[in-house]
């Protein structure tokens, strides 16, 4: 699972941005450990959650791992967006 992936591809049509950033670890969160992602434009801002945007999809697939989604996007910008997934090791 690449979960920075389709964070990027939503970034870059929709988001007036010409700088996007991504990057991942592992770490410990909730007293477990988890993949963390982290993806940041500076484009204009305002992504949400619901109304049928890519976000809701990408909250589902989180969620059915356990998995959370955060979204920073005040409008005017910048967008960060983390996901947040347990694993193992």
């Amino acid at each position: 699972m690449r979960p920075s992936r389709p964070l990027r591809w939503l970034a870059a049509p929709l988001a007036g941005m010409y700088r996007c950033v991504s990057l991942a670890a592992r770490g410990r969160g909730r007293g477990q450990r988890e993949l963390n992602a982290a993806v940041a434009d500076n484009g204009v801002g305002g992504a949400a959650e619901g109304g049928g945007t890519g976000l809701t999809g990408i909250e589902r697939r989180m969620a059915a791992f356990g998995g959370r989604l955060k979204i920073g996007s005040p409008s005017g910008g910048p967008t960060q967006i983390t996901v947040a997934v347990p694993c193992a090791s």
